[in-house]
């Protein structure tokens, strides 16, 4: 499970990489809050790609919130609360700065590799929808639609105060 999480962040993180029109991604990033929606699906040996999870993503400079898999999970740069609400566990984890499979705002600057990938709907909507080798036998696909960006709201999202959980929760700091 921890390995799929961090192989989604790593791949939404790469496809967080958007551009609109001509104007590059890291223009449009910097100084906004991007949200958008992500499918993300897997295929074995060549066969047909089967949804594997679906989910949203915020972004704010070194700070985001992804929800899917069941879970949330809410960094500040520093440290990574994953919150699995039906469970009712937290996990508090360090982040590494320099590891981008724990901290999707790091892969920002990666976006000129997918670039081609970039289409435009019959809604005039821009998506992404990019697929990637893991290994010689699996294919990961990410769809990202819905992509928003808006104005910075403040980094008021981006932490969790574990004591706000009822005591009902198992609390993992393995900070």
């Amino acid at each position: 499970m921890k390995k799929l999480l961090s192989l989604l962040l790593v791949g939404m993180s790469c496809l967080s990489a958007l551009a609109q029109g001509n104007i590059p991604l890291l223009d449009q990033v910097q100084g906004h809050r991007v949200r958008f929606h992500y499918t993300y699906s897997l295929s074995q040996n060549g066969g047909a790609f089967k949804p594997v999870t679906d989910g949203s993503v915020t972004l704010e400079e070194n700070n985001y919130v992804l929800e899917g898999l069941g879970l949330k999970v809410i960094s500040d740069g520093i440290t990574r609360w994953s919150l699995d609400e039906e469970a009712k566990e937290l996990v508090m984890e360090k982040v590494e700065k320099e590891d981008l499979f724990t901290n999707p705002a790091l892969f920002v600057g990666a976006y000129r590799q997918y670039m081609d990938k970039l289409r435009v709907n019959a809604s005039g909507e821009a998506y992404l929808d990019v697929t990637l080798t893991l290994d010689e036998s699996t294919q990961a696909r990410f769809l990202l639609t819905d992509i928003v960006f808006m104005e910075p709201q403040g980094k008021s999202d981006f932490s969790l105060d574990e004591k706000s959980l009822s005591k009902d929760y198992v609390i993992t700091d393995l900070r």
